[in-house]
């Protein structure tokens, strides 16, 4: 007697659509997944991959070659989930390490990218003014809070690099300024046109602002607002 095989190998697709009850089940948070509703993990993965086994026609299997394909689907599948969580705890500790350097920057002397400064003029104030290239002259013009130019300082000729300056707390006329907050502004002539000039000031963090999103830490200076940490060129005691 022979046996007529009237059934045809059944694909996913065909196992998802006619299967049982539990089938059906995933089939359901299958279509979920495509719509948003839930990601599609690797048990669910898995668990297409076995119901297919069930349902398989036992008179015409399907290909090897397939299940091996599925299986190697699975494994990249198991990886990006590896890595993610690899990824995910990197970033809870990088978070930590953003909040414990920015407790041991509270406080401390740093040196940033700014052109503003509170200055105790009884003392001597040191600055850096970044040349690009080699100058004839640089002048830094010192400004105070209300918008007044009270020294102007000649560097002279500079070449290329940092060049540092002294601010000895006095105005033009020789006499102290009052302490507060003043705007060092330095410039010089490039190929015939006046070029502003980067400057490098001392300030005090007064307190870390750190990001939520994984961004740079923000230094806010006292007296002279934030700062990205990546512009800070000296971090002192």
């Amino acid at each position: 007697m022979s046996v007529t095989d009237s059934t045809s190998s059944l694909s996913l697709n065909d196992i998802l659509a006619n299967s049982s009850v539990k089938t059906t089940t995933t089939s359901n948070s299958l279509t979920s997944a495509a719509t948003g509703g839930q990601a599609l993990g690797k048990d669910a993965f898995l668990q297409l991959l076995v119901t297919q086994l069930k349902n398989q026609n036992p008179l015409d299997p399907q290909d090897n070659s397939e299940f091996v394909a599925q299986l190697a689907q699975f494994s990249s599948l198991e990886g990006i989930t590896t890595l993610n969580d690899t990824v995910s705890g990197l970033a809870s500790s990088y978070s930590s390490s953003q909040a414990l350097q920015a407790s041991s920057l509270v406080g401390r002397s740093v040196i940033a990218q700014t052109d503003k400064a509170v200055v105790d003029t009884s003392k001597s104030l040191n600055g850096t003014v970044v040349v690009p290239t080699s100058v004839a002259a640089a002048t830094v013009k010192i400004t105070n809070s209300e918008g007044t130019t009270i020294r102007t300082l000649e560097l002279g000729s500079q070449s290329a690099g940092n060049s540092s300056f002294i601010w000895d707390g006095k105005d033009d006329a020789g006499v102290v300024a009052p302490a507060g907050t003043y705007t060092f502004g330095a410039t010089t002539t490039i190929d015939g046109t006046n070029t502003s000039l980067i400057t490098y000031l001392p300030a005090t963090v007064n307190s870390v602002t750190i990001s939520q999103t994984g961004g740079e830490l923000m230094l806010n200076l006292a007296g002279m607002g934030s700062v990205a940490l990546s512009k800070v060129q000296t971090i002192g005691i």
